[in-house]
């Protein structure tokens, strides 16, 4: 009898602090998640989201090094990749265009990123 396991899922992640990146990295991992990234800029986050193929899912902080990561959200949300944010920022500072976009306020909780990422 044969087990059928899930799907991988492939997950992006864009974080410019290492230490909240290597533990996002470590729960998705953990959970059976494919990591892409992470990425710490934009020009790099970007290309990912651009190029990679089969994202499941994203995890997007909005600050990059001083850089606002919307144009990462505007990619995927084309592609049709889901995502969430992981920020310090509060509501007033997304676009009214992501206002729909789940936003976690870090520090992250890390099983409500598991949930909010579907692993």
């Amino acid at each position: 009898m044969s087990t059928r396991r899930p799907p991988v899922k492939r997950i992006l992640v864009v974080e410019d602090d290492y230490f909240i990146a290597r533990e996002v990295v470590s729960h998705v991992t953990k959970r059976g998640g494919e990591v892409v990234g992470p990425f710490g800029e934009v020009d790099r986050a970007l290309a990912a989201a651009e190029e990679t193929p089969s994202l499941d899912a994203a995890v997007l902080d909005i600050n990059l090094h001083g850089e606002m990561a919307f144009v990462i959200a505007d990619t995927l949300r084309a592609r049709g990749v889901p995502f969430v944010f992981a920020t310090g920022y509060d509501d007033t500072v997304v676009p009214e265009r992501f206002a729909s976009v789940p936003r976690l306020v870090k520090p992250v909780i890390l099983a409500e990123l598991g949930r909010a990422l579907g692993i």
